[in-house]
């Protein structure tokens, strides 16, 4: 059952995630790097570098949940923020607006950088 609502803390992680991570090292980049607690029943979303797929690791009744979305075409609309950041506090509106905002169009694929980070549309 979908337990995702308005009344959780969402934190999106402001770098882009390989997303052939599953439940234990997506809990460890919360941990280690978010410096946060799955424990404490937070939300937290990543996307890959392409803006292409997201997941959102939850800890619910019975267990950690991964939702996971593949666009067919498009990208995801993230909100601008502080990539200085650990971790981005967003709300359940931004969270859905990031999932129904897909921006169509072609994908322009980019050079690798040494360092990784998102381009904010």
């Amino acid at each position: 059952m979908f337990h995702l609502h308005s009344k959780l803390k969402y934190f999106l992680y402001p770098a882009p995630v390989d997303m052939r991570k599953s439940f234990y090292t997506l809990s460890g980049v919360i941990k280690s790097e978010m410096k946060r607690d799955v424990q404490n029943g937070e939300v937290f979303i990543f996307v890959n570098r392409r803006l292409t797929t997201m997941k959102i690791l939850h800890l619910e009744h019975g267990g950690l949940v991964i939702y996971h979305k593949k666009l067919d075409g498009g990208v995801f609309k993230l909100p601008s923020f502080d990539e200085s950041l650990t971790s981005h506090a967003i709300g359940w509106h931004d969270l859905m607006m990031i999932v129904k905002n897909v921006k169509p169009g072609k994908r322009v694929l980019k050079r690798r950088q040494k360092e990784a980070s998102f381009q904010v549309f």
